[in-house]
């Protein structure tokens, strides 16, 4: 038997808020994070807008020789973290630190410090470069410093598949506690990367929005005027625990986790095929696991990164899983006021559709003017909607052709 597994806690860094409150407050009241970038001079960047963590001081929640030593990745993560145990109520005590584990996932890791050591080799020679580059710039390293700031010694790993990280994060963590190798699992995913390097890259991809003069109105997932995703950064982080393991210390449940599906596109290291067919066999794989039928899901927090080629077969990915019901479910992409967090967004889009299943209410797709005519689902235009909705999925999709989903289910005793 599958033991059942739920949410017990969540904590967010992002441009909306540095907690899940003003994350969520943020998102229903259409809020858009994304504006000039502040981290560095873009003005010679194609791009010159992100949506950057604001007011955000780590010594909060680290201890100051740790915040030298750690890439803003792991702070957001270690922040996030810390975030979601005390939203959980849960203090992690040698009794229960090996039923624990961490599974935190990065896209790219330790950006910043690889930018800056790598300027400090060329310009001071090899050695100046510091010794805590390689643990500083890893992606693994924001499990391996919650594990240890937290003494959480069970199962402890993580992801790295682009976009897609956080789910798979969130995803692998369920499996853990399904199959009985966990009782908690702190998940989700932390990224870090509006960066020159980053930015030049994605630029040269011609991937971003260039409506530099327009910063809040650039990421529209859907809109028939969209010209690219808007990068994001921070962290969503969720405690997974087994249900009874809840139930027995009082713990308040946010939501139920009650299937996970992935897959390969095998088609392009950057773009999904047109028809959607992986993001659709993936969809179809975690109603599977979830043992649902197609019909009972209300919501998708959609991938919706607000490229031309994406929103388009996430569309048909949706109508070819769903037939008929896609035209009577809601679908909205929060990215139209965060950005796009890469490997962190699974983390903060789950946690979206469990407070929307919670609430009973849908955070909206923004700047959504001029739908396209080949993206002709409900999008939850512009404002949040009071909904009754059971079943939920947050879906993302990654560079490689990975796909990921999670099927999310309003708490019912």
């Amino acid at each position: 038997m599958k033991r059942r597994v739920v949410i017990t806690g969540v904590g967010v860094i992002s441009p909306v808020g540095n907690n899940a409150s003003a994350f969520w407050e943020s998102l229903l009241e259409g809020k858009s994070g994304i504006d000039k970038i502040t981290a560095f001079d873009a003005s010679e960047y194609p791009t010159q807008i992100a949506g950057e963590v604001k007011d955000f001081h780590p010594e909060e929640f680290m201890d100051k020789k740790e915040v030298r030593r750690t890439d803003r990745f792991v702070q957001f993560a270690m922040a996030a973290s810390k975030m979601a145990l005390e939203n959980a109520k849960l203090e992690i005590s040698p009794e229960i630190a090996e039923r624990v584990g961490v599974y935190i996932g990065s896209g790219i890791g330790g950006l910043a410090t690889w930018e800056e050591q790598h300027s400090t080799l060329v310009e001071k020679g090899p050695r100046r470069v510091s010794p805590f580059f390689i643990p500083m710039m890893i992606g693994n390293m924001a499990s391996g410093l919650v594990s240890i700031e937290f003494g959480a010694k069970g199962p402890t790993s993580s992801a790295i598949t682009a976009c897609a990280t956080g789910t798979n994060a969130i995803g692998d963590a369920f499996r853990l506690i399904q199959l009985g190798q966990a009782d908690v699992m702190i998940t989700g995913g932390a990224e870090a990367t509006i960066r020159p390097m980053a930015m030049a890259g994605f630029c040269s991809m011609k991937a971003m929005s260039t409506r530099n003069d327009e910063p809040q109105k650039a990421s529209r997932p859907f809109d028939r005027d969209r010209d690219g995703f808007v990068m994001g950064e921070g962290a969503g982080v969720i405690v997974l625990e087994e249900l009874e393991h809840a139930l027995q210390r009082g713990a308040t449940i946010i939501a139920e986790v009650i299937g996970y599906g992935m897959s390969a596109d095998a088609h392009h290291i950057t773009a999904p095929p047109e028809d959607g067919e992986g993001a659709a066999r993936c969809m179809s794989a975690a109603l599977r696991d979830a043992g649902i039928e197609p019909t009972e899901v209300g919501y998708i927090n959609a991938h919706g990164t607000s490229t031309d080629i994406g929103d388009k077969a996430e569309t048909r990915a949706i109508k070819t899983v769903f037939g008929e019901h896609a035209y009577h479910l809601a679908v909205s992409s929060t990215k139209s006021m965060t950005g796009h967090l890469l490997g962190a967004t699974g983390g903060i889009e789950a946690i979206a559709t469990a407070f929307a299943l919670r609430d009973q209410i849908l955070p909206p797709t923004i700047n959504l003017e001029n739908p396209d005519p080949d993206c002709d689902l409900d999008y939850v235009p512009n404002k949040a909607r009071k909904a009754e909705v059971n079943v939920g999925i947050s879906n993302t999709f990654g560079f490689g052709g990975h796909n990921a989903s999670i099927v999310l289910k309003r708490y019912e005793a």
